[in-house]
């Protein structure tokens, strides 16, 4: 990646960043970590090997298309190396935290990072396929919730119209994605965009410049999904792991104040709490509506409301740890340009 275009990307998520922190009460931040103690260690720890699942799920993506694709279009078939990805993994995650809209910040700097290794094509087609795969997994995530909500709490008729809902949501979300991968999502991306005010202008004369280049996108996506069942398949069962096991920092922080709480109440407080704070995408680190989600989700099942405050701001300030992390990630990428150089064609 150019020089010029890294520094925008650290600039850009600097400042958010640092109105993000503009937020904070550091009086409630630093009780929230004395009472923490060390179980905050063990959160970061756990989140840095999850992002390791992030990358092995972005890792075999990419692989399969190299594979796919031999000729790659002039560039290099070498393997690309797992911690570097690694590192643009934590970086493009750092810049959806802070960005509005999420995918609007980190996809184009993983696209052009790894651009200069595999193609442009090549690097949008693994990046979109990726999100998507991310995205389906929350899909799946949220269905097995609703199954142990189900089989685990008591059910009242209010409980029964939000399970039928939530259900619906997730079996029209799994279709969707479901169709994007067999006939691409890039294109149709693009027309959705046409039709939505202020960037309508914006999606229909890039259509116009790039309808090769979004079929030829869409054509990858479509022929890796059918030709390599199983990068498809190891990819979101390690997605799907990553928000399973995620769940284990509620677990590690409620322990602090609920020595009983039970590790299926975890999985549920995420789950409700990520489908809201999902629905408020539009918010930078998606303020407000993640303490809401905790509050909620704790409420309802039994648990104190000042027990879904505290976890709500032990995980807001883990995340602002690894979004400054990731930004520094980005200013100080060590990969050379003579690394990203493809081969000429004789």
């Amino acid at each position: 990646m150019k020089k010029k275009y890294q520094n925008g990307f650290f600039i850009f998520g600097l400042v958010l960043l640092g109105i993000m922190l503009t937020q904070l009460d550091y009086a409630e931040v630093w009780r929230g970590l004395q009472h923490t103690g060390y179980w905050f260690f063990a959160v970061l720890a756990l989140w840095m090997a999850l992002y390791v699942l992030n990358t092995s799920a972005w890792y075999i993506i990419i692989k399969a298309g190299q594979k796919q694709d031999t000729t790659q279009n002039g560039y290099n078939n070498k393997p690309i190396n797992f911690w570097w990805l690694y590192k643009v993994t934590v970086s493009g995650f750092a810049l959806n935290y802070a960005t509005p809209g999420g995918l609007m910040g980190g996809e184009p700097y993983r696209i052009m990072s790894i651009a200069p290794k595999v193609g442009t094509e090549r690097a949008s087609s693994s990046v979109i396929l990726y999100a998507m795969t991310h995205i389906f997994s929350h899909f799946w995530f949220w269905l097995v919730s609703i199954v142990l909500f189900f089989i685990t709490q008591p059910l009242t008729t209010g409980h029964l119209t939000i399970v039928l809902a939530s259900t619906v949501f997730c079996l029209l979300g799994l279709w969707f994605f479901m169709v994007g991968y067999q006939k691409g999502l890039a294109f149709r991306a693009m027309r959705l965009l046409s039709h939505v005010p202020f960037v309508k202008r914006w999606a229909l004369g890039f259509i116009e410049r790039n309808k090769t280049q979004l079929d030829n996108i869409d054509q990858q996506i479509s022929a890796l999904h059918k030709q390599s069942r199983s990068t498809f398949v190891s990819a979101v069962f390690l997605e799907l792991g990553c928000r399973i096991i995620s769940a284990l920092e509620i677990y590690f922080i409620l322990l602090v104040i609920m020595p009983d709480v039970n590790y299926i109440q975890c999985i549920l407080i995420l789950a409700f709490t990520s489908l809201f704070a999902n629905l408020l995408f539009f918010i930078p680190l998606q303020l407000g509506g993640r303490e809401g989600g905790f509050l909620m989700s704790t409420s309802g099942l039994g648990i104190a409301s000042s027990s879904g405050i505290f976890v709500a701001l032990i995980v807001r300030i883990r995340e602002l740890i690894f979004t400054g992390l990731g930004l520094l990630l980005i200013k100080f990428d060590s990969s050379t340009p003579s690394a990203e150089t493809p081969n000429k064609r004789k």
